[in-house]
């Protein structure tokens, strides 16, 4: 039996918006940055649940939540890939009209690292 560790996770409502207020009040430094969104290492969140009030678009979510699997594996391999982020930045310049919005990880989601810091 897999031993089981909650983590928290960023899902594809952080695409295209990228607020970063989560970064400022996260502990152990776990968020990554992408071009255009934000992942969490799950082996690296210590579940502590201070950054999922803090996002505007309600995109942190816990494990334990519903078909949350794909998004653990989908944040440990981007966050394996992308710089550590640790300073709050201006959200991306569409934030506001992306937020909420359907289908954002076919439509906007890229690769490409962020600048982290």
């Amino acid at each position: 039996r897999r031993e089981t560790h909650m983590t928290y996770v960023v899902t594809d409502n952080c695409i295209a918006c990228k607020y970063t207020d989560c970064v400022e009040v996260c502990p152990v430094d776990c968020f990554y940055e992408g071009e255009n969104m934000l992942v969490i290492h799950p082996d690296e969140c210590i579940d502590c649940g201070v950054c999922e009030p803090e996002c505007p678009a309600d995109a942190i979510r816990p494990d334990t939540e519903p078909d949350m699997e794909k998004w653990v594996e989908f944040n440990r391999k981007y966050s394996e890939m992308w710089p550590v982020i640790i300073t709050k930045k201006d959200q991306m310049p569409d934030a506001e009209k992306h937020d909420g919005e359907d289908g954002k990880l076919e439509k906007y989601f890229s690769e490409a690292p962020g600048e982290g810091g």
